[in-house]
């Protein structure tokens, strides 16, 4: 009986540090259309586009989309939570925006309107490594020197 609870806490617990994990890495979007990279620059998680089925063209500024940056300056709002911002390129607007991680290999995203009344989402999934992205070296120097371009 005690190896149950004690395997049920040890369980609950490594459940709990999956959820608390930074959603860094490559995330396959709900429809498919893109792979978003996300990393922690400077203390805030930036999301930049790693591969896309069709290459797109920011309608803002008519550059390329991929290496654009989508989730803005996500900052830890509470456990597995951050709040920032979201650019919809099919728009070009940006939007008040949130991600949580829903599992080890599943992402909530969430834009907003009307200062967060209205929210509506996607879940994003995790992409192995080696896969669409087809990226090789350092994430991390790839999303936050893109990052430091858009600024």
């Amino acid at each position: 009986m005690r190896l149950a609870i004690v395997t049920g806490v040890a369980a609950t617990i490594a459940s709990g540090a999956a959820m608390a994990a930074e959603p860094k890495g490559d995330w396959r979007v709900e429809d498919g259309s893109a792979v978003i990279r996300i990393d922690n620059c400077r203390g805030a998680l930036w999301g930049v586009v790693a591969w896309e089925k069709v290459p797109g063209r920011d309608p803002r500024s008519g550059r390329p989309t991929l290496g654009s940056p989508v989730l803005i300056n996500m900052r830890e709002a509470s456990q597995a939570r951050w709040e920032g911002q979201i650019y919809n390129a099919q728009n070009g607007r940006t939007y008040k925006a949130n991600v949580r991680m829903v599992g080890d290999n599943t992402l909530r995203v969430e834009g907003c309107v009307m200062g967060g009344v209205f929210c509506g989402g996607q879940r994003w999934t995790r992409v192995s490594n080696g896969t669409e992205s087809g990226a090789k070296g350092s994430a991390k120097d790839a999303v936050c020197s893109r990052v430091s371009e858009a600024r």
